[in-house]
């Protein structure tokens, strides 16, 4: 029976639990100290929390699948043991852990779970089929994946599957879109909560409208930029960050040859043709620094764009854009955020990001924040708990504001259509 919600995806209530066993993916992957291998953020541990209570307390046996690190991120690519703990303090319960992913010692545990118990199964990544690179050269859809090891190993053994994981949903992994082809499926809470803001900031957001897009991964920002233009979504961009410097560059003003170089060294020169079209297309639309921040003998300078080019290395807005940009954020219906605005590690460059975050800290609009270095940058100068929304996400994110189908939707979507 077709599942009728906001996001197209089965809500967790809808199925009874009790002695049920339940294989449920969750994206717990942490940032991890490069000496100590300890994790240093627990944000995406805490948020799984509601869904794995709620199951727990509905009597399910909970199979949990999580990965923490990758081939392309081997030095975080470790057992999920410390996984296990934290999860168990947060749940007041224990979270059994087993190192082994899908083999005879994890299938002989999974069949042993009691009603209300809980166990990690070993990191996903030490299957071949899970890693990203295997997902670049094997193009497998769900419905080929059912022979992989994970799948044919754990699905026998469940009778239900539950995805919590948006942090990892456009990975076209069998864990992430398999299972939906043989097991009736739901959406955790964070899920649906994560799918429902994105959603509601780009199809139903309060006026006006306005995406602060800065850090140094412009393709981000740039990807985000052409949807939310196209489609009418964004009454207002406030570029900053390298984005801030490029569109400058695009309007045919020399910031100085330090920082050009340093955009063409890094191939970020590619966006000025990008840039171009947007402000010509969207002038009323497009708001860039007025000026720009550098270190001068120790100490913190501005120039206005005006006196560009300067050959400084600019790492952050100026006062005048701080200010500018504070105007929009005070009267913004809908903020997002993405990318701080400079520098802000580096006490001289804080100004910029720590401005703004306070503005939309104390914004009356709704607020969505999201993106590993987004959040930080927030937790450094403000109490996110003021901010409406804060996704777990990075690149699923980027990937679902840029208007790309994600596999992960895409297979709960059919699965509650079923």
């Amino acid at each position: 029976m077709e599942v009728k919600t906001l996001s197209g995806i089965r809500p967790l209530d809808s199925f009874d639990y009790n002695g049920k066993t339940v294989i449920l993916r969750v994206d717990i992957n942490s940032p991890i100290d490069p000496v100590t291998k300890r994790i240093v953020n627990e944000n995406r541990i805490k948020k799984s929390i509601p869904t794995i209570k709620y199951l727990r307390d509905h009597g399910a046996r909970i199979a949990m699948i999580a990965h923490q690190g990758d081939t392309l991120d081997y030095q975080n690519l470790i057992p999920m043991q410390e996984h296990a703990e934290k999860l168990t303090a947060y749940l007041g319960s224990e979270v059994k852990y087993i190192d082994d992913v899908c083999g005879p010692a994890a299938r002989e545990a999974v069949k042993a779970l009691k009603p209300g118990e809980i166990i990690l199964l070993g990191n996903l990544r030490y299957l071949s089929e899970e890693i990203s690179t295997f997902e670049d050269a094997v193009k497998l859809k769900p419905e080929e994946m059912l022979n992989t090891y994970l799948i044919r190993s754990l699905a026998p053994l469940a009778d239900y599957y539950v995805n919590d994981a948006f942090a990892a949903a456009h990975r076209n992994a069998p864990s992430m879109v398999a299972f939906q082809e043989l097991l009736p499926t739901a959406g955790g809470f964070l899920l649906l909560n994560e799918v429902e803001a994105l959603t509601r900031v780009m199809e139903k957001p309060e006026k006006p409208s306005v995406f602060i897009l800065g850090g140094a991964k412009i393709s981000d920002a740039f990807g985000m930029m052409r949807q939310v233009l196209e489609n009418g979504t964004a009454d207002k961009i406030l570029a900053c960050g390298i984005t801030g410097e490029v569109m400058l560059m695009a309007k045919g003003i020399s910031i100085g040859p330090t920082k050009e170089k340093f955009i063409r060294d890094r191939s970020l020169d590619v966006f000025i043709k990008p840039a171009k079209e947007y402000l010509q297309n969207y002038p009323d639309k497009m708001v860039i620094p007025l000026d720009l921040a550098y270190e001068e003998d120790g100490k913190r300078a501005e120039i206005p764009v005006e006196k560009l080019p300067y050959d400084k290395m600019f790492m952050d807005i100026g006062q005048k854009t701080i200010e500018l940009f504070k105007k929009y954020i005070e009267t913004a219906g809908t903020i997002f955020v993405n990318g701080p605005a400079g520098v802000y590690e580096n006490k001289l460059f804080e100004d910029g990001t720590r401005e703004i975050w306070n503005a939309i800290a104390n914004a009356k609009g709704y607020s969505v924040i999201g993106g590993g270095d987004t959040v930080s940058a927030a937790s450094r100068f403000i109490d996110t708990g003021k901010i409406n929304y804060v996704c777990t996400a990075g690149g699923a994110m980027v990937r679902f504001l840029s208007g790309v189908k994600l596999p992960l939707i895409e297979a709960m979507k059919k699965a509650a259509r079923a």
